[in-house]
């Protein structure tokens, strides 16, 4: 897979920038992590803030605990509002989050509490399992459908594709919510046929990475 043939990039801490970014029409742009060791803690990645005009950008807030104190979130929304005051099209906030497939239910709970913090003008987004457009409980999955505007498939694991992935991804036009596909830079990729079709689909994601050390 090139990431040249795409114009959606997650750039993540730690992740160098690439030229391939010179093309992107939007950026998910790893910001901030909440810890499961520190929850009442912000780690904010970014201290200095870019100015980028040309393409539409989320700041991704990735988190391992859904118990954290809600003074957290408002500080992400602050960091939204100065983001887009300094003239970034600040599209949104993406939670990065890896909930379990039988939990789609309670993590729509705590999305909904998000979706009450932030102001009207930001859309929220997040990341979302494989295994959800197979297994995951209908209810659970209209539950998301109705406090999120997006959500981004992931189709790997670190660097690498997930196997089987095409019998998953065909289990996507269960969802009643708009979707994009994640891929990894580099990864196995073939679109299956029917992706096309589905009536909620709206492009891909690449997931940059680093080029590899030869030894």
């Amino acid at each position: 897979m090139d990431a040249a043939d795409y114009d959606s990039f997650w750039l993540w801490a730690g992740v160098r920038p690439q030229p391939v970014l010179k093309q992107a029409r939007t950026i998910y742009l790893h910001y901030a992590e909440i810890r499961q060791i520190d929850p009442d803690r912000l780690e904010v990645l970014r201290p200095q803030m870019p100015r980028l005009q040309r393409p539409d950008i989320w700041l991704v807030l990735r988190i391992e605990t859904l118990r954290f104190p809600g003074a957290l979130m408002d500080r992400v929304i602050t960091e939204l509002v100065h983001w887009r005051d300094a003239g970034n099209k600040v599209a949104g906030l993406q939670i990065d989050f890896d909930a379990r497939t039988r939990f789609l239910s309670k993590y729509a709970a705590f999305l909904a509490k998000i979706r009450r913090q932030l102001p009207k003008d930001f859309k929220l987004s997040i990341t979302g399992l494989l295994d959800w457009s197979a297994n995951g409980d209908p209810a659970g999955l209209d539950d998301l459908s109705a406090v999120i505007d997006e959500v981004v498939v992931q189709t790997y694991q670190g660097r690498k594709t997930i196997f089987g992935y095409a019998g998953y991804l065909k289990q996507l036009g269960r969802l009643r919510v708009p979707f994009k596909v994640g891929l990894v830079q580099g990864g196995e990729w073939s679109e299956p046929p029917e992706l096309q079709s589905f009536p909620q689909f709206r492009g891909f994601v690449v997931f940059l990475v680093n080029p590899e050390r030869a030894d």
